[in-house]
């Protein structure tokens, strides 16, 4: 029986490893830090549905139970090829052998700080989409830091992706419905709120998106602005001053807000560009996996028997991510039928 490690324990290596079992391979989660997940820990309900982010977990850990063998805290450090198998040495000091790899590190947000335009670790009131999903855990109103309730909030989009001054020209796709998604939660627990989205081009894609988007206006009354953040001050009263451009009036744009929302984008794992340069697989531009084909064979890479799923490969839904693992572990069971 082949035996296969996936390198990350997010819901691509999760699904992929659940894939991969079903299959009869043996299958073994090496995973960095000390819980499964990944990214998805940190959320608090998704979109489009508003389900809690944590049943999603739990049904995959239900899945993955008494089939998976599950290494918490463990590091790939070092790899060597030998007979068609690859031997992992670990970071905790074991050697295992392994038959096929799938990599799905998945991916890191965005350090906002990189922006200082926008004030982020200047202003206590300036906060990233992912602290905002910390906040909404307590099942409270948003506040702000010194603890006045929020009653005007921007969200600013694209903070970190479609920006060639930092080097991330892409899109990370779901930062706009993200942000639709939260306005609308604030809305909920802040009744009578004032929110603004400042966007640069709504890119509302998938299947109900729009909708959000829809329901966001009319039964939110959350504004949205076609506009571009060039500065954020702190006035006296620790509120913010926000100075825009309306982009489709090319006019200037001020307004003061209670708490200002960047909306951090993808940017890859710290230890996807290590694994790549352990497995002698190449990174795009974007500093993403390259995958063997864009179009026929996304999971593979230039290297036989290393496969790639999920956000590893570039910035992804959950929906296509789980997709993508499945599709993984079906390129994985093709590799071994037909060899």
């Amino acid at each position: 029986m082949p035996r296969i490690a996936v390198i990350g324990g997010g819901i691509a290596g999760m699904e992929a490893a659940i894939r991969l079992s079903n299959l009869n391979f043996e299958v073994d989660i090496i995973e960095k830090s000390f819980s499964l997940g990944g990214n998805v820990n940190n959320w608090h309900v998704l979109f489009p549905d508003h389900s809690p982010a944590r049943l999603l977990i739990d049904q995959l850990k239900n899945q993955l139970r008494d089939k998976v063998n599950i290494l918490l805290g463990t590091e790939v450090v070092r790899t060597e090829y030998n007979n068609k198998q690859y031997i992992l040495h670990l970071s905790d000091g074991t050697r295992l052998t392994f038959d096929a790899i799938v990599i799905t590190t998945g991916f890191k947000v965005f350090p906002a700080q990189r922006k200082e335009e926008y004030g982020y670790s200047i202003y206590p009131n300036v906060i990233t989409s992912a602290q905002l999903e910390e906040l909404f855990q307590s099942e409270k109103p948003i506040h702000t830091a010194d603890h006045r309730m929020a009653n005007r909030i921007a969200f600013i989009h694209c903070v970190g992706s479609r920006d060639d001054k930092i080097g991330n020209r892409y899109c990370s796709k779901v930062c706009c419905v993200t942000a639709v998604k939260q306005a609308m939660e604030v809305a909920q627990r802040n009744p009578g709120s004032e929110i603004f989205l400042f966007y640069m081009d709504l890119r509302m894609y998938d299947r109900h998106f729009e909708d959000l988007y829809f329901q966001a206006q009319t039964q939110y009354g959350i504004r949205f602005v076609r506009g571009r953040l060039s500065e954020v001050s702190e006035k006296s009263d620790a509120r913010l001053y926000l100075k825009l451009e309306d982009t489709l009036l090319g006019k200037p744009l001020r307004i003061t807000v209670d708490l200002l929302v960047l909306m951090v984008g993808m940017e890859p794992a710290d230890n996807s560009p290590q694994l790549a340069n352990l497995f002698s697989i190449p990174v795009g531009t974007d500093r993403f996996i390259q995958p063997e084909n864009f179009h026929l064979y996304k999971n593979r890479t230039s290297r036989p028997g290393v496969f790639v799923a999920g956000c590893a490969s570039g910035p992804k839904s959950i929906g296509e991510t789980l997709a993508d693992a499945r599709s993984a572990a079906f390129e994985v069971y093709n590799f071994f039928n037909n060899n």
